[in-house]
């Protein structure tokens, strides 16, 4: 069992961060006989998947879903950001494919380049 200012450095994150996740209810967060939070093993990995999650993107709505119980809604939560992921993976692809392009045209300003003007008039 750890207090919150232990579990928030060895989390090696601030102790009102757990305070606020346990507002929003993404965390689940035990209490003494004095009400004081206690984590516990769980209470801890609770709130390393927490950061775990923020840390792959997710909104902290997002992860509150995304911690419920109810798989079904964690599942969409999870969808939708892997399509969010991978449309911006397509979308950083493509920028470094212009912007590669860019380094090696043979025209000395992009506008007089045909390519670098198919490159722009994509969406």
């Amino acid at each position: 069992m750890k207090t919150i200012g232990e579990a928030a450095a060895e989390l090696g994150i601030e102790a009102h961060v757990l305070r606020h996740w346990e507002h929003v209810g993404a965390l689940v967060v035990g209490r003494d006989g004095n009400g004081y939070r206690v984590y516990d093993d769980h209470a801890l990995e609770q709130a390393r998947t927490v950061l775990k999650l923020r840390s792959v993107g997710l909104s902290l709505p997002e992860v509150t879903v995304a911690m419920s119980p109810k798989r079904s809604a964690a599942q969409a939560v999870v969808r939708a950001k892997i399509a969010a992921l991978e449309t911006e993976v397509v979308r950083r692809q493509q920028a470094i494919t212009f912007l590669q392009h860019a380094v090696d045209c043979r025209h000395r300003y992009l506008d007089d380049c045909p390519d670098c003007a198919t490159f722009v008039r994509e969406a």
